[in-house]
């Protein structure tokens, strides 16, 4: 898991670095942005675009606009896995109001640099943006309403841990709204690997079955993985939805 997680740090520190000094996202072959209709900023609508920084516009690098996918609601607090340069945080502040407030999770100082910046260039200020992993979330448990994600899950190399982490810090009746990358079920681990790289969101990808299976094996019920887009071939955005019972495991 740590090679995979340091590469992917790697990646992700780069790219930072690339729309601090002006750039784009830094999209390379391979890259999780590469194809620009099915990756980044081209995902959201103008009109949220018009209402971000620049560089939070810059540095996106998602599969989908899970802001949209979990319907936030005023007061609730939101907290967004692999936050990035903090375009779905900023989102989701304004969508909850002061009354709400939206973290940002991510283990790259870069990005997490980046995104206060955003966040303060944008005037939010019902956010927080705190470095760790989504295989270890720094948060208290049943602490947050939603959680949302924007083609970051599939980088992990642990995806049990990191749904189990989801439903700990989860309130019972919490839920979350994904927008990510899944493979489909006729296509192997090897199949994956052969069509991207693991920062590429390709790899590292659950089949729509086995992304099921582990959000109920964590205890998530009404799980729904539903294609939005093909990314590659075989290989899909999607969207996925899970509700954390009021009764049950966590």
């Amino acid at each position: 898991m740590s090679e995979v997680r340091e590469e992917v740090r790697r990646h992700y520190a780069e790219a930072a670095k690339r729309v601090e000094a002006g750039g784009g996202c830094g999209c390379g072959a391979g890259a999780c942005c590469e194809d620009g209709q099915a990756f980044g900023a081209a995902l959201y609508d103008a009109l949220e675009r018009a209402e971000l920084p620049d560089a939070a516009v810059l540095a996106s690098l998602g599969c989908g606009n899970p802001t949209a996918v979990a319907e936030l609601r005023d007061g609730e607090t939101v907290l967004d896995l692999g936050s990035g340069g903090g375009i779905d945080v900023i989102l989701s502040a304004r969508r909850v109001g002061p009354a709400g407030k939206a973290y940002g999770l991510d283990m790259t100082d870069e990005m997490l640099g980046l995104a206060r910046r955003n966040a303060a260039e944008a005037g939010i200020a019902n956010v927080e943006f705190v470095k760790g992993y989504m295989e270890d979330v720094p948060l208290p448990d049943g602490s947050v309403d939603v959680i949302i994600s924007n083609c970051v899950i599939n980088l992990s190399a642990d995806k049990p841990r990191v749904f189990a982490e989801m439903a700990r810090v989860l309130r019972p009746g919490g839920r979350i709204g994904v927008s990510d990358v899944v493979a489909s079920d006729e296509l192997t681990p090897v199949d994956r690997a052969e069509r991207g790289s693991h920062v590429g969101c390709i790899a590292g990808a659950l089949s729509f079955a086995e992304y099921e299976a582990e959000l109920v094996r964590a205890g998530f019920v009404d799980v729904g993985v539903t294609p939005t887009h093909q990314v590659a071939d075989g290989m899909f955005g999607a969207i996925v939805r899970a509700t954390k019972p009021f009764t049950g495991r966590s």
